[in-house]
């Protein structure tokens, strides 16, 4: 465990800053996060969420099965090839393994870098109550702290716009900007590297153009607060939606135009100091998800041959494990498989995340030699 950061320092107008040490600190941990061909699998899922997955295998939601279900991901063997990070919810934070071991012990064992959300769900918005804010800031400098000593090092706070004609507001702009510059210097002064996830909803009607329009002025609070709140930049992570037209679009976009809107778009919000965007899949189907991954890095290359501004890398929830829901079913037979294919998902973007996948078969391909647990056990997926 990393030894606890000393005083933090503070200046003649009584701003707190940050040490050398605890920078240092948090540059080592992004750097982990952001690993070359790997990034992050978002499992924190509240309860009510899980019930949702659980529900489709015909398990009822209870504390033990979310812990099966979460072990059967944690646990498969050559996460870490693929996987730099997991982000928990509170409860996986607090269980153990079937042989007693922490959940977050077995990910450290493994080399994953363990995160955590600590944001506390969506209320609606005073003042705009069709809008939503997070909850949770009252006492998070105390939670941050417990969890850094329990074995995370970064975090995730949330802030969800939606696109309309009147949304969003000026005010859940500047709330949520202002929310989310608070959390991340309360997190970094506490030890964790604070993942800032300004989410931009998928649903509605809305063109590509309006869907970028809105995540660069999202964008755009995001910095002015982040900036205004003193916050180490080399030291956070950003996790956003990506550019595409609405789910109920009558035009929908190609990977290539989807990589070119969400390109144009960072490169007029994002500072280049900021190591890395952790995309969310926000619904987006698994195979959607990859393509348009991929699409990014391609376009970023061309843009940027000397080297992007940012690691360009995926955050993802359910485009990691749709396919694993589907095939475990709750049954313990069916484990070795799902794990088949979770890796088979987190390699698909790993690649994806170079700007190097080809295919589907192309990622079977290259996993069939991947021996999983047993030496004797070579992969085979279809």
């Amino acid at each position: 465990m990393v030894t606890s950061p000393s005083p933090t320092p503070v200046n003649d107008e009584n701003e707190v800053v940050l040490s050398a040490r605890q920078e240092l600190e948090l540059r080592d941990t992004v750097e982990k996060m952001l690993q070359p061909g790997k990034g992050i699998l978002a499992a924190d899922d509240t309860n009510e969420g899980m019930g949702s997955k659980l529900k489709s295998c015909n398990l009822e939601n209870t504390p033990d099965n979310r812990r099966r279900y979460r072990q059967l991901l944690f646990t498969t063997p050559n996460i870490s090839k693929h996987i730099s990070g997991v982000i928990l919810y509170h409860e996986t934070y607090t269980q153990a393994s079937e042989k007693g071991e922490r959940l977050v012990d077995l990910l450290r064992r493994q080399n994953v870098t363990v995160g955590i959300q600590v944001d506390l769900g969506l209320v609606p918005l005073t003042g705009s109550p069709k809008e939503f804010t997070a909850q949770g800031m009252d006492n998070l400098a105390q939670r941050a702290a417990e969890y850094k000593k329990g074995g995370c090092n970064f975090a995730k706070w949330r802030v969800p716009y939606q696109i309309s004609n009147s949304t969003p507001s000026h005010l859940a702009l500047q709330e949520n900007a202002n929310l989310s510059a608070r959390y991340a210097s309360i997190c970094q002064k506490e030890g964790l590297v604070p993942i800032v996830e300004p989410d931009v909803s998928c649903e509605g009607e809305h063109s590509l153009e309006r869907c970028q329009e809105v995540t660069e002025q999202v964008l755009a609070y995001t910095y002015k607060a982040l900036a205004d709140h003193g916050v180490f930049l080399e030291g956070t992570v950003l996790k956003t939606n990506m550019c595409i037209p609405g789910f109920s679009a009558k035009k929908q976009a190609t990977p290539e135009q989807v990589a070119q809107a969400t390109i144009t778009c960072l490169s007029r919000t994002v500072p280049p100091a900021v190591p890395g965007v952790a995309f969310l899949s926000g619904g987006i189907t698994e195979l959607d998800a990859t393509k348009y991954l991929d699409a990014i890095n391609k376009a970023a290359k061309a843009k940027w041959p000397a080297g992007n501004p940012w690691r360009l890398t995926f955050c993802y929830g359910r485009a990691l494990q749709a396919t694993v829901i589907k095939t475990w079913q709750g049954c313990g037979d069916n484990v070795s498989a799902a794990q088949k294919a979770f890796l088979h998902r987190a390699r698909a973007n790993a690649e994806a995340e170079k700007g190097e996948y080809e295919s589907e078969k192309a990622v079977t391909l290259a996993l069939e030699s991947m021996v999983l647990g047993n030496p004797n056990l070579r992969m085979r997926y279809y």
